[in-house]
Parts: structure tokens; C-alpha cells; sequence
């Protein structure tokens, strides 16, 4: 065989050759576009399941509206409900999370201390809302149940059911209290509150902005957590070194009334 022809042979070869790897690297490129826009829609088929997931129940969007306070609410020191007489010389401030676990054990220990200080004209009550499990456990009940505590408040109903409330806390994990269905049925539990204005204002989500700018300023105030207790300005609850009982916050509270 000639040296020419040896030559022509390899040439020939060599041009197969690169072809064979121009041939593999566009079938690698083709399996990549194809992979690639099958993940794209695995992705926007879980991101329209998660859309659907998160609208399901019987409520409604938890997209806040316009902030509509609800009656006789303050904004001193970020919105709050305000429980007892202006003329008390002692105000309690208590920052609270009606799935908040601790929050039910304050309640529980104080609740009839300082219903009987506040009957007495000697304490003032300021209550400020906020959803902190809500953020931390997922689900919406701390909001849909601080908007019906408001609803509540509309009908100068608020006390009671917030009572109502912390007694019937479910467990924390536990999301009950996002459905307005089991809000509404447990205002059944307080005297003249579960009419037709409550139950539509429950439902519409009335005061939803409301309870987003409190729980806002609970935020940018920095606070430990929930519950947080203040009586005139003075964090009294939470102290291991000292802590608080019914009986020392009562006589708190009457000193503050002797001076």
C-alpha cells in the first residue's frame, strides 16, 4: 500500500472519529435539556400542590386586608385591648399567643387574680396579640383566633372569650383553632356573642390587619417571647431568681394602689 493511500485511510478515520464525539456531545446536550425541563416541571407541578395545600379548608385566604382595630382598641405602645378602668394606678401588659403553651399556664395560674384586681379598679389590663407559634409551628390559628378574640371585642365580649380561648387550647402542634367553624363554636360558650355580626366578621376576617400590626410591634419590640408580663413598664414574670406568684403580683398591685 502506497504511503498516499496509508494517509487517506487515517484521514478518513480521524474524520469518523470526530464526528463519532461531535454526535455523542450533542446527544449529551440533548438528555440535559430534556432532564432539565423535566425538573422544571416536577418543580411547578409541587409549587401548584403546594398553592392548592395551603388554601385548602374551609377558610379563608389568610392574606391580611385593610387595618380595621377592633372597638375600644388602644395603640399606646403598639395595638392592644384594653381591660379595666383608665383611673387604675396600675397597668398590666401582657403580650400573649393564644397557642402559646406557657401563655395558658400564666392564664391558668393568674387569670382570677387579676380578674379581681381589675374588678376592684386597681388594675388595668392591656392584652397585645401577636401569632408567634403560627411562624414557628406553621398553620394560621394563633391569627384566626387573635382576629375572633377582636370580632369578640366588637361585641364587648372580649374578656370572657378570651377566657374561653386559653381553656380550650388544643395542644400546640395542633391547628384547631384555624378553622373560624371551631371559633365560632366556641363563642357559644359566652353569654349573647355567637350572633350573626360576630360570626361574619369572624369568617371575613375583619381585624386580620389589625392582628398583623400587632403582632409587628411585638417583633420590633424584641421581646423574650410569649407570654410577656409587664406591670408598669417592669418585666415581672420569667425571673427564675425571683419569680412571680398570684399573691406577690396582688400585693404589687395594692401597694402601688396605697401610694
Amino acid at each position: 500500500m502506497s504511503e498516499k493511500n496509508r494517509e487517506g485511510k487515517r484521514s478518513a478515520r480521524e474524520r469518523l472519529a470526530e464526528e463519532r464525539d461531535r454526535q455523542k456531545a450533542r446527544d449529551k446536550q440533548r438528555r440535559a435539556l430534556i432532564v432539565g425541563a423535566a425538573v422544571v416541571g416536577v418543580l411547578g407541578l409541587a409549587a401548584v400542590v403546594g398553592l392548592l395545600a395551603a388554601n385548602a379548608g374551609d377558610d379563608k385566604s389568610d392574606t391580611a386586608g385593610p387595618v380595621v382595630a377592633p372597638k375600644g382598641a388602644s395603640d399606646k405602645d403598639g395595638p392592644a385591648i384594653p381591660v379595666g378602668k383608665d383611673s387604675a394606678k396600675s397597668t398590666l401588659t401582657i403580650w400573649e399567643d393564644f397557642r402559646c403553651p406557657a401563655c395558658k399556664g400564666f392564664e391558668d395560674g393568674y387569670r382570677s387574680t387579676i380578674h379581681e384586681l381589675t374588678e376592684k379598679g386597681q388594675l388595668k389590663v392591656e392584652y397585645h396579640l401577636a401569632t408567634l407559634i403560627d411562624g414557628n409551628m406553621g398553620g394560621s390559628g394563633s391569627k384566626r383566633a387573635a382576629n375572633a378574640a377582636a370580632c369578640a371585642q366588637d361585641e364587648g365580649k372580649f374578656l370572657p372569650y378570651h377566657d374561653v380561648l386559653f381553656k380550650n387550647q388544643p395542644a400546640e402542634a395542633d391547628d384547631a383553632f384555624s378553622k373560624n367553624s371551631k371559633l365560632i363554636e366556641l363563642a357559644g360558650q359566652v353569654d349573647g356573642l355567637d350572633g350573626d355580626s360576630f360570626k361574619k366578621c369572624v369568617e371575613d376576617g375583619r381585624h386580620d390587619g389589625w392582628v398583623d400590626e400587632s403582632h409587628q410591634a411585638f417583633q420590633d419590640a424584641k421581646l423574650r417571647g410569649t407570654p410577656t408580663v409587664r406591670l408598669n413598664g417592669k418585666d415581672i414574670f420569667g425571673d427564675q431568681n425571683n419569680p412571680l406568684s398570684p399573691q406577690k403580683l396582688k400585693q404589687k398591685v395594692e401597694e402601688a394602689n396605697r401610694n
